[in-house]
C-alpha cells in the first residue's frame, strides 16, 4: 500500500449548493463567526467548540486541520454556499483507516443555515468523494442517540443504522453516553 502522504486527490469540489474543500489559511474569521453563532446548538455534542474562543484559536485551528489533510490523516471539509461564499459549516473524513480504506464522516451546520438541506447535501456529496475518488469500502456517521438531528441526516443521506453502543463515550456533561453507529458501503450509494 502506498503511504497515504502520497495521495494525490482533490482539495474541492461541489454539490448543487455547496463548495466543499479543505481549510485554508484565511477561514479563521468566518469559522470563529460560524462556530459562536451556533455554540448554543453545538456545545451539547461537540466538545472541540471551546477551542474557539478568539478568531486567532479558530484560524490557529483551521492551520492545524490544513495541516492534517495534507498528511492525509484527517479530511476536515469547510462548507460554502456556492452562491455567496459564506461558511456555513464543516464535515469531513476522519477516523480514517487507509488499509480498508474506511472513514468516519462528521459534521456540523451554522444555526442560521439548519434544516435547509445543506447538511444532508454535504454529506452525500462527501461520502460520494470518499468512494469515487478514495475507494472506500466504508464510511460510518457515529452520534449521540439524543441528538436526533444528527441521526436524521444519517437517515436522509441513505445511512443504514447498524446498532446502538451502550455507554460508549463520555458526553460533554461527563455522563457516560450511547452511541449509533450508522454505515454506507458502495451498494448504498449507489441505491440512493
Amino acid at each position: 500500500m502506498r503511504p497515504p502522504i502520497l495521495k494525490d486527490f482533490p482539495e474541492r469540489f461541489e454539490t448543487e449548493r455547496l463548495l466543499i474543500r479543505s481549510p485554508m489559511p484565511g477561514d479563521g474569521p468566518g469559522l470563529h463567526a460560524a462556530v459562536r453563532e451556533s455554540m448554543d446548538e453545538l456545545l451539547p455534542w461537540m466538545p472541540w467548540t471551546k477551542e474557539h474562543g478568539t478568531v486567532d484559536d479558530s484560524e490557529a485551528g483551521a492551520r492545524r486541520a490544513r495541516v492534517r489533510f495534507l498528511e492525509r490523516t484527517e479530511l476536515r471539509m469547510h462548507l460554502f454556499l456556492r452562491e455567496t461564499g459564506t461558511l456555513i459549516g464543516s464535515s469531513g473524513l476522519h477516523r480514517i483507516d487507509w488499509s480498508v480504506p474506511k472513514f468516519e464522516i462528521g459534521y456540523w451546520c451554522r444555526t442560521p443555515f439548519a434544516g435547509r438541506g445543506y447538511t444532508t447535501e454535504a454529506v452525500r456529496g462527501i461520502s460520494a468523494f470518499a468512494f469515487d475518488t478514495l475507494d472506500a469500502k466504508r464510511v460510518e456517521i457515529r452520534c449521540d442517540p439524543l441528538n436526533r438531528p444528527s441521526a436524521r441526516v444519517a437517515e436522509r443521506a441513505g445511512f443504514r443504522l447498524e446498532g446502538e453502543l451502550r455507554s460508549e463515550a463520555v458526553g460533554t456533561d461527563g455522563t457516560p453516553r450511547n452511541t449509533l453507529v450508522f454505515s454506507m458501503i458502495r451498494a448504498d450509494l449507489d441505491a440512493c
